[in-house]
């Protein structure tokens, strides 16, 4: 931990902080990792948890990774333009102007996938293609939600309505009866099993309980899933892929014959709430440094920002982690500050007025809504500066 304190202290010393670093070799070493895990298995790299196009470019630029997974419209058309060949719009949209122009444009209807789980998306994107005649490609989304109890209770994001096979295979029939669209792909994201941490500290027995909450999921998903998959089939021979996963389940949705690619993306800059897994471990790629401008007392320093909640249910583990020096801590009455942020523990005491905290933010991507320009670190260098979609003038949500 010290010697890559001293080693980003190093690299950044020309710079003012605050800063957003990205360690290459640690960005490379979780990239490989990735690969590995998905055990020749392409991987679809998700660019809401990178938000920078030439990382997006590095990272496709390895063996094992292929195409990208987005999260909006504007997102997917901007990306397409950018020369990237193969996205994968992961969320539904509304975006009428988006439609218009992806269904006027050869090159991006080629290029772009939307994600589709209700008719009535079908209906709004007809009514938005403003003359557009170009043949939309279409990607359904399997509910991947574990049901107990007869479906009393529920384990899973609320994504798509479509949780049965029939179901699937009904729309499937639907998209291929309208003219102007065509069925590639299938996905299913299975965000308690991904992105959910199975080993808490200092909470033995719930750790063990989502343990056997995601081997249960694993297991009824996997037959659903195959199940599916033959169901769509049977509709769509020529489907093109069936997508699946997510940074922490990536060897166990790639174990499923019937997925063809795996998702992830977070796996790359290893947030901190991926500390908290018992399927892989990943070495923190991503930080960002606030300077200390004030020494309010004795054990106490205080950094200029660092209030950057992740979303998702408000809690202490959606706040970013004061991470080198090791020790420091937030002061519960203040926690993480807009304009300042109080730090307390006795490594405060050897931290001077100009000196950096380095943090880890809670989720991935979503640092780079905050920083203009990502720092590429090799050993006790900055090699690049890289703008992030904020950089490039580009916030999609």
């Amino acid at each position: 931990m010290t010697s890559d304190r001293a080693r980003y202290d190093a690299a950044t010393a020309h710079l003012d902080a605050p800063l957003a670093i990205v360690d290459l070799e640690a960005f490379d070493a979780n990239a490989d990792d990735v690969v590995r895990r998905a055990g020749g298995k392409p991987v679809r790299v998700a660019s809401k948890s990178v938000r920078c196009r030439a990382l997006l470019e590095r990272v496709l630029a390895r063996p094992g990774f292929a195409g990208i997974m987005s999260y909006t419209l504007a997102e997917s058309i901007w990306l397409a333009r950018s020369g990237f060949e193969d996205v994968l719009l992961a969320y539904p949209s509304a975006d009428r102007s988006g439609f218009a122009e992806l269904a006027g444009d050869p090159k991006l209807a080629a290029a772009v996938t939307v994600m589709v789980d209700d008719p009535a998306q079908l209906e709004l994107i007809d009514r938005s293609r403003d003359g557009g005649v170009q043949e939309v490609r279409v990607c359904l989304e399997l509910d991947t939600a574990l049901h107990l109890l007869g479906g009393r209770i529920r384990v899973g994001a609320r994504r798509s309505p479509l949780r049965e096979p029939d179901q699937l295979a009904a729309l499937a029939r639907a998209v291929g009866a309208r003219p102007g669209f065509r069925v590639v792909g299938l996905m299913g994201y299975e965000g308690h099993v991904a992105g959910v941490g199975d080993l808490l500290a200092g909470r033995p027995v719930r750790s063990r309980v989502i343990r056997l909450m995601q081997a249960a999921a694993r297991k009824e998903l996997a037959a659903r899933r195959a199940e599916a998959v033959r169901a769509v089939r049977a509709v769509v021979p020529d489907l093109e892929f069936v997508n699946g996963g997510g940074t922490g389940s990536v060897q166990h949705t790639a174990a499923e014959e019937a997925v063809t690619e795996i998702a992830a993306g977070s796996g790359l800059y290893v947030p901190r709430l991926f500390d908290n897994y018992t399927s892989f471990r990943g070495r923190p790629a991503a930080l960002f440094a606030q300077p200390v401008v004030r020494r309010p007392g004795v054990g106490v320093v205080t950094v200029l920002g660092g209030g950057y909640p992740a979303s998702g249910a408000a809690g202490p583990d959606r706040l970013p982690e004061p991470y080198l020096p090791r020790g420091l801590r937030y002061d519960p009455q203040e926690g993480a500050g807009e304009v300042q942020t109080p730090l307390l523990g006795a490594p405060a005491d050897d931290l001077l007025i100009g000196d950096r905290v380095w943090f880890r933010h809670a989720k991935a991507g979503e640092l780079c809504e905050r920083f203009d320009a990502l720092h590429l670190v090799e050993g006790d260098r900055v090699t690049a500066t890289v703008p992030t979609y904020r950089g490039e003038g580009r916030t999609f949500l």
